[in-house]
């Protein structure tokens, strides 16, 4: 038995444990669910996403039909990548349809800073651990995270069918306001313009940041333009950076319900060819 649910709200007798154990749900909705299933064990097992105001949301992702497809759902779009080399170890995982949850230890502290920005604005799961040659500097360090999260999100993305492609954000933080432009295109490219006025943010190197940038473009396919429009703290600077390139990461990893799981492409794919 499958059910699509749209915005449905729902009584104790219609949703017993043993009709939730016989259907399969298609949801594309907030569903209102009364209290005693919601503490229902079997309910909590084939929906894990619940929050505190008596519903639950699943994040939109479409089968070949075009229907939202529940087995997806469930184990989220994640990507997972070890990289090993003789200056680093790093082991990163970031789930697209997670719930900002940040666990970053880079051995470079400014470096997890903006890298919890990037799970707090994008509504990430963001989990980076990595030792280095930190004792020399942070470049070695700073450029693997970089292309291990990446190809993490090369790899959480799939064929990304259904995604809004393109994401647009200006983030403000006191007197600095940088722009941030992207398209997963599958075809890398950088356009930096940021002014960072010191050389250093703490111990952290601020050439670094474009370096940063450049490192990921490069991983993931995506073509991305940072711009500053105005600015004068480094710290500002840099965190507006990663907070527009969050937020408009998630807007481009969101799904389009209007499209139906269809490539958001006129050639009907996206790659790097």
């Amino acid at each position: 038995m499958e059910v699509s649910i749209r915005h449905r709200i729902f009584n104790s007798s219609t949703l017993t444990p043993a009709w939730l154990s016989r259907t399969r749900f298609n949801l594309s909705q907030p569903v209102l669910l009364p209290a005693r299933l919601r503490k229902s064990h079997l309910l909590r097992t084939l929906f894990p996403i619940m929050d505190s105001r008596s519903h639950f949301t699943i994040p939109h992702a479409f089968d070949a039909n075009g229907s939202p497809s529940m087995t997806k759902e469930l184990g989220g779009r994640v990507g997972e990548v070890k990289r090993v080399t003789k200056e680093t170890n790093v082991h990163v995982e970031i789930n697209l349809d997670g719930n900002a949850v940040a666990e970053n230890n880079t051995g470079i502290p400014f470096l997890d800073h903006m890298l919890d920005q990037l799970a707090s604005h994008g509504l990430f799961d963001v989990h980076v651990k990595a030792t280095g040659d930190t004792h020399i500097d942070d470049h070695h360090t700073n450029e693997d995270v970089a292309l291990a999260i990446g190809t993490a999100l090369l790899q959480a993305l799939g064929d990304r069918k259904g995604i809004n492609r393109f994401g647009d954000f200006s983030a403000p933080l006191d007197e600095a306001l940088i722009h941030v432009s992207l398209d997963l295109s599958g075809r890398p490219h950088l356009g930096y313009d940021l002014h960072i006025p010191t050389e250093r943010v703490g111990t952290y190197d601020t050439q670094l940041v474009e370096h940063f940038f450049q490192s990921l473009v490069n991983t993931s396919g995506m073509t991305l333009h940072i711009r500053q429009l105005a600015g004068r703290n480094s710290h500002h600077i840099i965190e507006a950076t990663f907070k527009a390139f969050a937020r408009a990461l998630r807007q481009a990893t969101e799904y389009d319900p209007r499209r139906l799981g269809s490539v958001p492409s006129s050639k009907g794919v996206l790659s790097r060819t």
